[in-house]
């Protein structure tokens, strides 16, 4: 194949579904359901400060170290989604778009 065509973008229908990968996470993950004591609380605190519901997979991929997990958020708060000369808006297209080049899940 061509580089050019290598590197053209795919619709999202063309990536692999990542709950269909042979080889799981290493990483134990607590889903949301699952989530109890101090990892309930810190996707509590996550989901405080987002404004959302559902836990994403990179957040709880830090569900075994729940104290990292929460400083993990807060600098990611004041780092990625605070104003600046970069509106969170933007931020979140250029990370939403790099992680699809990286086909990444997330």
């Amino acid at each position: 194949m061509s580089r050019d065509k290598k590197d053209k973008l795919q619709p999202a229908s063309a990536l692999p579904d990542p709950s269909a990968r042979k080889h799981p996470t290493k990483i134990r993950i607590s889903e949301d359901a699952e989530a109890a004591g101090e990892v309930a609380t810190a996707y509590d605190f996550w989901r405080a400060g987002s404004g959302r519901q559902q836990v994403p997979g990179i957040i709880k991929c830090f569900g075994a170290r729940p104290d990292f997990l929460r400083q993990v958020v807060e600098f990611s708060n004041k780092l990625h989604f605070s104003e600046g000369h970069l509106s969170r808006r933007h931020k979140e297209m250029i990370a939403s778009y790099v992680s699809f080049l990286n086909r990444c899940p997330y």
